[in-house]
C-alpha cells in the first residue's frame, strides 16, 4: 500500500466534493429554508424525514439515529469505508490525482481493495463495449436488440456490451493490466473452471452494466445469445460480490434518481429491457430489480429517492406481467406495501404483455398510457385473493369476504377501511354494506392503529428533527431559554465570520443548558470562534476544529446537530440577526440575575443587613440598565 494521503489533497478533494452532490448521489433532498436540506435518513427506517444537510458547513446530522459528519463520513458510513478508501472514492469523482507520503498518486496505483474491484468494473465495462461493436459474433446480439427496437444509439444510451464466446477473454484482458487473479474473482468478474483455471463469468451474452446511484459499475447482467442446454440460464447476474448486492440494488436508478425526485415518482418494472423501454417512450422514472424479487431493502432505497414522507405526494407504481406468475409478483410487492408512505398502485397489462413488448408493438403511448392506467396496490390485491373463490354461491361469497377481510384491516386510515369494505360488498354481490362492514371489523385483532393518517407512522407535525435535539439538550419545547441559547451556538458554529468576537466575549455561565455549557467550552478550547480558522472560508473546517475539542462522544453528535439544523430566521442570516441572538442571550442571564437578586432582597432587613441591602439595590439597578440597553440593542437590530 502506499504512504499517508497528504493532508493537502484530503482538503482539496473535501473542497471538490460538495456534500450535497454526494449525499444527493443516494438521498433525495430537498430545501427546508434557512440553507438547510432535508430527506429520509439511509442509516435507518423513518417515516418522516430527519436527515439534515447543511452545504454551508459541509456537515449532515440526523435527529432520528444521530449519525453525522462531514462529507467523508457520509461515504464510510454509506459504503462501508476506511477513512483512505472514503479519501480515494471520493478523489475518482472529483477528478483529483492523490498523492501519497513515501509515493505513488492513484494515476498509476489505487490502493484499496473497493477501489480495485471498481477500477477492473470499470474497465471490464470499457471491453464490452468494445467487443459489442467489434466482435463479429456480437451479430446475436443486435440481433436481439433489434428485435426489441433498440438500435445503436440505445445501446450507447444505456452501455450495454457484449461478452465473447472464449473462454478467458475478459480475465487475460484484465490480468495484462496489472489486476490478480484474486481480485477477479472476488468481484465475480471471473470463476474456477473445471480444470482449475481461471474463466470469464460471462460468455457469449450480451450485457447490461448494473450502476450503484453514484453511478460506479459493480457488476453485469447477461442475457443469452445462444439456445441449447449448456447454454446457461436466458440471464445470468454477476454473484454476490463485495460490490455487488443485487437486494440493495435498482437496475437504472443512477439514470432515474433526478426524474424520480423531479416527478414525485417511481415505475417498478420486471426486466432491463422494459427499464429500457420506458425510459424511451417517455417514464424515466422506471427501475428493476437485480434478478431477485422486490424486497425491504429495495423499498428503502425507493422511498431516500422519492423521499417519501407525504401520503399526498408521490406514488410508486409496480408494473407486472398479466400471467400468474406476474399476478404472483404483484401479490409478493404488496407484502411491502405498508412500508411506503406514499401510494402504491399497479399496472398490468390485460394482454399479458411486458412493458418491453408493448413498447416494440404499439409504441411509447402504449407505455404510457399503461402507466396512466395504474389502479390502487390495495385494490389489486384484494380482488386477486376474491377471484380464487367462486362467487356464484353464498358459501364462496363468504369464503371470499373471510380471505380478503384482513387484507381491508391493513389499512391504517379509518375512512380508507370503511370505503374498501363498501367497495368489498359490491365486487362480491352480497349487496348489504352493513353486513360486510360489520364482517371486515370481526376480523380485526387488537386495537387499530392510530388514526388522522392516511398512511402509517407520518407525523402530523410535518418533522421529527425538533424532538431528538431537544432530547439531547434536555430543554422542555417551549422554553425560550434554551430556543435563545441554541440559537447562538448556531450562528456561532454555521456563521464565524459574523458571529466573530461578539460570541467569543460570551461566558460560559450564560448557557443553562448543561449540553449547551460544554459547547460552548468546546468551541472556547478550539480556539474560540476568532481562531482564524474561519478565515480561509472553509467553515467545515471550523465545525471539524470544536467536534476534536469535544471529548464526548454524544456530545460531538450534539455538535454536529446544532451545525447542520436550520436557525430560526425567516431570511438570510445577517450581522443585525446574529447581533439580536447574541444581546438576547445575555439579556435572558440579566433577567435571570435580577430575579435572584429581588428574591434574596426580600430576605434581607433593609434596617439590619443595610450594606448588604445597598450593595444588592446598586447591582439590581446596574443589571436593570443593561437589561435595558441589551433590549434596545436587539430592537435596533431586529
Amino acid at each position: 500500500m502506499a504512504g499517508r494521503i497528504r493532508d493537502a489533497d484530503i482538503a482539496l478533494v473535501r473542497e471538490r466534493s460538495p456534500i450535497a452532490d454526494v449525499i444527493g448521489d443516494h438521498v433525495q433532498l430537498r430545501p427546508v429554508g434557512g440553507g438547510s436540506l432535508v430527506g429520509l435518513c439511509p442509516f435507518h427506517d423513518e417515516k418522516s424525514p430527519s436527515f439534515n444537510v447543511r452545504p454551508s458547513v459541509g456537515f449532515f446530522h440526523c435527529f432520528g439515529c444521530n449519525e453525522g459528519g462531514d462529507v467523508y463520513a457520509f461515504i464510510r458510513k454509506i459504503d462501508g469505508l476506511t477513512f483512505p478508501e472514503a479519501v480515494e472514492r471520493l478523489a475518482r469523482r472529483a477528478g483529483v490525482t492523490l498523492t501519497y507520503e513515501g509515493g505513488g498518486t492513484t494515476s498509476r496505483a489505487v490502493t484499496s481493495q473497493r477501489q480495485r474491484l471498481l477500477e477492473a468494473h470499470r474497465l471490464a465495462a470499457e471491453f464490452y463495449v468494445e467487443q459489442l461493436y467489434s466482435a463479429s459474433e456480437a451479430r446475436a446480439g443486435w440481433e436481439f436488440l433489434a428485435s426489441r427496437g433498440f438500435d445503436r444509439a440505445v445501446a450507447e444510451q444505456f452501455g450495454l456490451g457484449y461478452a465473447p464466446s472464449s473462454w478467458d477473454a475478459l480475465t487475460r484482458h484484465l490480468l495484462a493490466r496489472r489486476f490478480t487473479a484474486e481480485e477477479l474473482e472476488l468481484g465475480g468478474l471471473a470463476k474456477r473452471g473445471g480444470r482449475g483455471g481461471l474463466i470469464d463469468r460471462f460468455h457469449h451474452r450480451l450485457l447490461w452494466p448494473i450502476r450503484d446511484l453514484g453511478g460506479e459499475v459493480v457488476g453485469f447482467g447477461g442475457r443469452r445469445l445462444a439456445e441449447g442446454a449448456d447454454a446457461g440460464p436466458k440471464y445470468l447476474n454477476t454473484a454476490e460480490t463485495p460490490l455487488f448486492k443485487k437486494a440493495k440494488l435498482l437496475y437504472g436508478a443512477d439514470l432515474a434518481r433526478r426524474e424520480i425526485a423531479r416527478r414525485y415518482q417511481v415505475v417498478v418494472v420486471e426486466g432491463y429491457t422494459d427499464v429500457m423501454a420506458c425510459h424511451l417512450a417517455g417514464v424515466p422514472t422506471a427501475v428493476a430489480s437485480c434478478g431477485t424479487s422486490f424486497g425491504a431493502d429495495h423499498v428503502a432505497i425507493v422511498r431516500r429517492l422519492l423521499m417519501d414522507s407525504d401520503a399526498r405526494t408521490g406514488e410508486v407504481i409496480f408494473t407486472f406481467d398479466g400471467d400468474k406468475a406476474g399476478q404472483a409478483a404483484a401479490l409478493r410487492a404488496f407484502e411491502y406495501e405498508d412500508r411506503f408512505v406514499t401510494q402504491t398502485f399497479v399496472a398490468v397489462q390485460p394482454d399479458g404483455l411486458d412493458p418491453c413488448d408493448l413498447w416494440t408493438q404499439h409504441g411509447d403511448a402504449a407505455v404510457r398510457d399503461l402507466v396512466a392506467g395504474r389502479q390502487p396496490l390495495f385494490e389489486f390485491a384484494i380482488r386477486g385473493v376474491i377471484d380464487r373463490y367462486d362467487l356464484n354461491t353464498t358459501e364462496g361469497r363468504l369464503a371470499a369476504l373471510d380471505a380478503a377481510a384482513p387484507l381491508v384491516n391493513r389499512l391504517k386510515d379509518a375512512g380508507m377501511r370503511h370505503r374498501y369494505a363498501v367497495n368489498l360488498d359490491h365486487w362480491l354481490g352480497f349487496l348489504d354494506e352493513r353486513f360486510v362492514v360489520e364482517r371486515v371489523a370481526q376480523h380485526r385483532s387488537g386495537p387499530g392503529p392510530a388514526e388522522g393518517t392516511g398512511r402509517p407512522g407520518v407525523n402530523a407535525a410535518g418533522g421529527g428533527a425538533r424532538p431528538a435535539a431537544r432530547r439531547q439538550s434536555g430543554a422542555a419545547p417551549d422554553d425560550a431559554t434554551v430556543i435563545v441559547e441554541r440559537e447562538t451556538l448556531k450562528l456561532a458554529l454555521q456563521y464565524p465570520g459574523l458571529a466573530g468576537p461578539m460570541f467569543d466575549t460570551l461566558s460560559t455561565d450564560l448557557f443553562t443548558v448543561p449540553a449547551h455549557r460544554a459547547v460552548r467550552e468546546s468551541i472556547a478550547t478550539a480556539g474560540g470562534v476568532c481562531a482564524g480558522l474561519y478565515t480561509a472560508g472553509d467553515p467545515s473546517g471550523w465545525v471539524a476544529a470544536v467536534v476534536d475539542a469535544t471529548p464526548d462522544e454524544e456530545l460531538r453528535r450534539f455538535v454536529l446537530s446544532l451545525a447542520v439544523e436550520g436557525v430560526l430566521c425567516d431570511h438570510d442570516v445577517d450581522d443585525r440577526y446574529v447581533d439580536d441572538q447574541m444581546s438576547r442571550v445575555q439579556e435572558l442571564h440579566a433577567t435571570r440575575r435580577i430575579r435572584e437578586l429581588k428574591s434574596r432582597m426580600q430576605r434581607l432587613n433593609p434596617a439590619s443587613d443595610t450594606d448588604a441591602f445597598n450593595r444588592a439595590f446598586g447591582e439590581l439597578i446596574a443589571l436593570e440598565q443593561h437589561k435595558l440597553q441589551l433590549r434596545e440593542r436587539g430592537v435596533g437590530a431586529a
